[in-house]
């Protein structure tokens, strides 16, 4: 080892999905929509003034703050917006979890949770899902630094009620407890309503996923103005212009289109629901998805190799080789077509 090495930070880094760019591919490996964004964001693209591209955008987004606050009834300054929720759950691991004491998360979760922990040098601790995979809200009331989950969890697709997830934050008022609701638009009842009875919580969510808009890095938090402040102190320290022109743009045009997100969430959860019972028909077992996924398990088909053969038809699941799970896939939920593709070529597999 060189001298200098010695005071390089080391970590293992997150592994996102692969990113293939096959013509006629399907890809259900990253949890995207199969539907593209609310037809305003397309008009705010075509309409951008490209000159405003030579100006920095607003340090605050207040264009984009404000929507969200009309849009879920709470106040401008309750609101944090970042590039995609991954930057608004790092920028909170920085700001929030800085106790001696470990953090905890579940051990089946988001994998960038002991990435985050690990680069900000915060102790942590997982705590394990019962046999079932779900989380267990008792294992959560003990001495701690802070408290995250996402709800629905990643990648078990599996939401806790609403009681459950207050319990786990009345019972740590003493530190700082991030909901983080990616899919939550999926099915799941949201902590949005809690935020103005307990000023520790901060709730997470993203435009990546219910508001098909992956591609444009779109992230927010809803907490108590306090620590909305708390959270923009470290962003103006770290980047006052984290919000793009372009993002700030179709973002707010994708919030003021209420009819186009419902009608595009529920036709997923209706493909979700149909692919439940297609694949329980298939011998598949899962846990009961609310978000816009399924875990899937075969008792007489090995995942990996399952993994292997679809993608060789250009057919792209996302398989984790890890404790506890490696017997599963998760499949990303895609337009009615993609699914049917994905089942006919499973009854060709499952017939050799």
């Amino acid at each position: 080892m060189k001298a200098w090495e010695a005071n390089i930070r080391r970590v293992t880094p997150y592994t996102p999905g692969e990113q293939p760019d096959k013509p006629k591919m399907i890809k259900l490996n990253t949890n995207e929509n199969p539907y593209p964004p609310a037809p305003g964001v397309k008009k705010a693209i075509e309409e951008l003034d490209a000159d405003c591209l030579r100006l920095y955008p607003d340090p605050t987004a207040s264009v984009l703050v404000n929507a969200l606050a009309d849009y879920y009834h709470v106040k401008p300054e309750q609101v944090f917006v970042g590039v995609g929720s991954d930057d608004v759950l790092a920028m909170a691991f920085m700001t929030f979890f800085n106790s001696d004491k470990p953090i905890l998360f579940p051990d089946i979760t988001y994998s960038f949770y002991p990435v985050w922990a690990e680069e900000f040098r915060i102790p942590y601790e997982t705590v394990a899902v019962d046999e079932g995979l779900r989380i267990v809200k008792e294992d959560y009331y003990r001495e701690n630094g802070g408290v995250i989950f996402p709800n629905p969890n990643a990648p078990t697709a599996l939401a806790l009620g609403i009681s459950d997830v207050e319990d786990i934050i009345r019972r740590n008022q003493d530190v700082i407890v991030i909901v983080d609701e990616a899919y939550v638009d999926f099915g799941a009842e949201s902590a949005l309503g809690l935020v103005d009875q307990y000023e520790n919580l901060l709730v997470v969510q993203t435009f990546s996923k219910s508001r098909s808009m992956a591609g444009m890095r779109i992230g927010f938090a809803v907490g108590s103005p306090t620590l909305i402040k708390y959270l923009n102190d470290v962003k103006y320290s770290f980047n006052s212009y984290t919000m793009n022109q372009t993002s700030l743009k179709c973002g707010v045009e994708a919030v003021r289109d209420r009819v186009y997100f419902h009608e595009t969430t529920e036709k997923i959860i209706r493909t979700r629901e149909h692919a439940k019972e297609v694949l329980r028909q298939m011998g598949f077992t899962f846990p009961d998805s609310k978000a816009n996924f399924l875990f899937i398990s075969h008792p007489e088909y090995s995942a990996r190799d399952l993994f292997e053969a679809l993608k060789k038809e250009d057919i792209y699941v996302r398989y984790f080789s890890l404790p506890r799970i490696s017997e599963y896939l998760r499949v990303t939920i895609g337009t009615d077509e993609q699914m049917e593709a994905f089942y006919a070529f499973l009854r060709r597999y499952m017939k050799k």
